[in-house]
């Protein structure tokens, strides 16, 4: 039996090891989890008894096969709920996270597939980020932070990389959600803040916040 903590463990595990193939360090699992370094050492060697993570001291952990079946489908349910909030619920995208922390821990595979039907198979949710498959398949974002395109370039917001509610309830004041076209106007070499537009409206960003948006390109 997989306890609540030890999903946040493998989720947690799983979204920081989607981009390398290396292990992730027991520090950076306890700052996403926001624990001690001590506590995320015990735990790896409890989802290591129970052969859903690899773990070597000193050097962090990476899932197995099983493991990243169990994340995969914990992330799964978090980002349908989050679709189903919002574009069925009329929740607004800074408030679905922490309702969707709750209800990622559902276990019936019925009632995820029936809503994965019933949202029609959703590849991303609210906040852009890939929906994991049933099969545990990723769809590919094709996505680049704001902050590294090139003066002159525009696209379409399709993400963030941050769904906390302070981050989502900013960009709306901006007037920024996904599908938002946004052109990089100029680049301030002082601190790398941005001067872009947004549809029609001129605005000036931080490099913090640019980094955390993904746009496609147009």
């Amino acid at each position: 039996m997989i306890t609540l903590s030890e999903e946040n463990y493998l989720k947690a595990i799983f979204l920081l090891s989607l981009n390398t193939n290396e292990k992730v360090s027991t520090n950076i699992i306890a700052a996403e989890i926001g624990t001690s370094a001590a506590s995320v050492s015990d735990m790896l060697k409890k989802l290591q008894e129970k052969k859903l993570v690899e773990y070597e001291k000193y050097k962090g952990a990476y899932l197995t096969k099983k493991g990243r079946a169990l994340a995969s489908s914990v992330v799964r349910k978090h980002r349908l709920w989050e679709t189903f909030l919002v574009n069925k619920l009329n929740f607004d995208w800074g408030e679905v996270h922490d309702v969707a922390e709750q209800l990622e821990h559902i276990k019936s595979e019925k009632l995820v597939d029936r809503l994965d039907s019933f949202l029609k198979y959703p590849s991303f949710d609210p906040h852009g980020e890939p929906i994991p498959t049933k099969n545990g398949e990723i769809p590919d974002t094709n996505t680049v932070p704001l902050n590294k395109l090139k003066t002159g370039t525009a696209g379409k917001v399709m993400g963030v990389t941050i769904d906390e509610k302070y981050f989502l309830d900013y960009l709306t004041k901006l007037n920024i959600s996904i599908g938002t076209e946004i052109k990089l106007l100029e680049k301030i070499s002082f601190d790398q803040s941005l001067n872009i537009k947004i549809e029609t409206t001129n605005q000036h960003i931080s490099h913090e916040v640019a980094k955390h948006l993904l746009i496609k390109m147009i």
